[in-house]
């Protein structure tokens, strides 16, 4: 089965996005090859994966007979050539140009040349990404929102010279999937992370001054403002490491000391005190 005329695709990097998306093309009826370098992180996706779609099959949203297909449509590899022969190839791995660079310059020398490469990057340049190609017409951005089986919205984001055709594929492959796609030029942050890291900042501000707890900021955002989940309790989920490296693009690219990390964000991400992840964020998770 194709979706959006890929019938195989490839996702680079297991982590919590990376084996999120595997799930959700494996799902719509893809062949998926996850991979992953780090043998014991692929491990953890391919599992994560497989918890994942049980907690589907317990809230009767599939079947366990459409669970074991799903999971049976995922392979597990450990080197970034393996992603051939994938008609379209989704990165995830951590929010560094340089590493995402690397992975894209690996993947244009392996992949042929009609393969899309997407990153599902949340706030790197998708020009600047592309630019480690030779085919950066047919590098796109991909930005899919975590939980990835659940969430529908995803950023396409077209790079300097993105074409219109690549454009058009990843919109229907995205519209396929189940998801809605939204056009978003290629500036800092895009639209999600330009407006939502701004305010995570800000509360992580609030706290370091003593303003409110770390609970009464998130009350006020849920019951005063009706977010389903307060700022805090959000960046613990999407990962400090994350928001502060997302941070720093947005501080860097466009300049503004709107943007300019929290000094209590950066000290938690240096104790690795990173969210839920490691057990220990704005809250605990142990």
């Amino acid at each position: 089965m194709a979706v959006g005329a890929f019938g195989q695709v490839a996702v680079i990097g297991a982590g919590t996005m990376g084996n999120g998306i595997a799930q959700t093309f494996a799902a719509a009826g893809c062949a998926v090859r996850l991979v992953d370098i780090d043998a014991s992180a692929l491990e953890r996706g391919l599992v994560a994966i497989e918890k994942s779609l049980e907690r589907f099959v317990k809230k009767e949203k599939l079947t366990a007979d459409e669970a074991r297909a799903i999971r049976g449509r995922i392979s597990g590899h450990a080197a970034v050539a393996d992603a051939v022969p994938a008609e379209l190839v989704v990165e995830a791995v951590v929010e560094r140009a340089d590493v995402k660079g690397q992975v894209f310059a690996a993947l244009d020398a392996a992949a042929p040349d009609e393969t899309i490469l997407a990153t599902n990057t949340s706030s790197i340049s998708i020009t600047e990404i592309a630019a480690w190609t030779k085919r950066a017409d047919r590098v796109i951005g991909m930005h899919f929102m975590n939980p990835v089986p659940l969430m529908k919205l995803v950023e396409v984001i077209r790079g300097q010279e993105t074409s219109d055709e690549t454009t058009a594929r990843v919109v229907a492959c995205a519209e396929a999937l189940g998801k809605v796609p939204v056009e978003v030029s290629d500036y800092p942050g895009f639209v999600s992370n330009r407006v939502l890291m701004p305010m995570i900042n800000e509360a992580v501000y609030c706290l370091m001054e003593g303003v409110a707890s770390a609970e009464g900021i998130d009350t006020v955002m849920k019951l005063g403002m009706n977010h389903p989940m307060g700022p805090l309790a959000l960046a613990d989920l999407i990962g400090l490491d994350v928001c502060l490296d997302i941070l720093e693009v947005l501080h860097t690219g466009l300049g503004d000391p709107k943007y300019r990390p929290c000094p209590l964000l950066r000290r938690m991400v240096a104790a690795r005190r990173l969210g839920r992840k490691t057990g220990h964020g704005f809250y605990d998770y142990q």
